[in-house]
């Protein structure tokens, strides 16, 4: 039957068909691959040498061992191909081929300079949240610890506990290494994200007096809102291995340990940037009660800022297309999802926010949002 099949297609077809297989199965290679990059410091070695550096400039500066160099060429010809870096060839060159020459494409500079997405690889590409998906068969196949007790649905345990028999903020909280990945990540994130926001939408902070970051982690946002507006008043609540990580700084953002599913210190707006995501839709309800009962009414200027992907709001295109499926996929491993509007506009209100919210695409599906009390409440 599946001789037969291969013979009904065009040799282009089972190319094309061929092809898509192959990135599925072997999609893990470009990911290990653009960490690796990223530890030995492959894509800081171009950036230091002006934007393009030769195979021998990169081994220098890597210091990856002579006898690994064709090797590393595998790599540099893997993230060429796949838009990391630019590869073009030169004059010179002992083999009279000519010399390569290695640059960075604009995905590549998000991992180089001030606005560095590298440490989001070192948690994107983590064993311990890699190896959560391993799970996933026997984590379809199994019944949800809740409905065993109770008989119905409920909560579950994520992939992430399935495989290593705790929550990753369980265990965040006594591995330190893996604290330390997170809380970078975030503020990789966080800080280009709150850039751009501000290149576009600072008018979202105006008008405030102060502002609570929940779930802040290390406070980058606080820091740059308190750099920007410096009458604002800045806090960020987390929990306490997490702020009491958090840089001294300037004095300017009060850390606050805290947990946002009991209480949230009072404030005009509340942020939540990349929250809601990690949550169920009722854990999402009762973290937004905590930021209405924290912010004055709508008529006094309350409300809450959310940062986060709204799926299906940006451009259509594939790849972007592809990206949220990813996302959303990937945020199993917490029991987490992306959400679409309605499904967002469905737990503001069950959480008494009013239904005229704003949503303003920053980039793409990744958006501000912007919710308020109703105004009978």
């Amino acid at each position: 039957m599946a001789l037969k099949l291969l013979a009904e297609v065009s040799p282009q077809e089972l190319l094309v068909a061929l092809g898509v297989f192959h990135h599925h199965a072997l999609a893990y290679v470009k990911s290990t691959a653009l960490k690796c990059a990223v530890d030995l410091g492959i894509p800081d070695a171009i950036h230091r040498r002006g934007g393009a550096a030769t195979l021998a400039d990169v081994t220098a500066d890597a210091a990856v061992h002579p006898a690994k160099v064709s090797d590393l060429r595998r790599l540099m010809d893997l993230l060429s191909t796949t838009g990391i870096f630019t590869s073009s060839t030169g004059a010179g060159g002992d083999d009279g081929e000519g010399t390569v020459v290695y640059g960075l494409t604009t995905a590549g500079r998000f991992v180089v300079g001030s606005h560095n997405l590298s440490p989001m690889v070192q948690f994107l590409v983590d064993p311990l949240v890699v190896s959560s998906f391993f799970s996933m068969p026997d984590w379809f196949r199994s019944e949800p610890p809740a409905a065993a007790a109770a008989g119905a649905g409920g909560g579950t345990s994520s992939l992430f506990e399935a495989a290593h028999g705790c929550s990753q903020w369980e265990m965040a909280g006594r591995n330190s290494a893996l604290n330390s990945v997170i809380n970078s990540s975030m503020v990789a994130d966080s800080y280009v994200f709150i850039q751009i926001v501000l290149a576009d939408k600072r008018h979202v902070f105006s008008g405030l007096s102060s502002v609570v970051d929940v779930g802040g982690g290390h406070g980058v946002i606080m820091q740059v809102i308190a750099r920007e507006f410096p009458h604002i008043k800045c806090s960020v609540l987390d929990l306490p291995h997490v702020v009491g990580q958090a840089p001294a700084g300037d004095g300017k953002v009060q850390y606050i340990p805290g947990n946002m599913f009991e209480s949230i210190p009072p404030a005009d707006a509340v942020v939540l940037k990349s929250i809601l995501h990690d949550w169920s839709d009722d854990d999402c309800v009762k973290i937004l009660e905590r930021c209405k009962e924290a912010i004055p009414e709508r008529k006094a200027g309350g409300k809450v800022i959310i940062m986060e992907m709204v799926r299906g709001s940006g451009p259509q295109a594939s790849k972007i297309k592809e990206m949220e499926a990813i996302q959303n996929m990937f945020m199993m491993y917490i029991n987490g999802k992306e959400r679409d509007e309605n499904e967002l506009k469905k737990i503001f209100t069950a959480a008494g926010f009013s239904e005229d919210y704003k949503i303003m695409p920053v980039v793409g599906p990744f958006s501000l949002i912007e919710i308020y009390p109703c105004m009978n409440e």
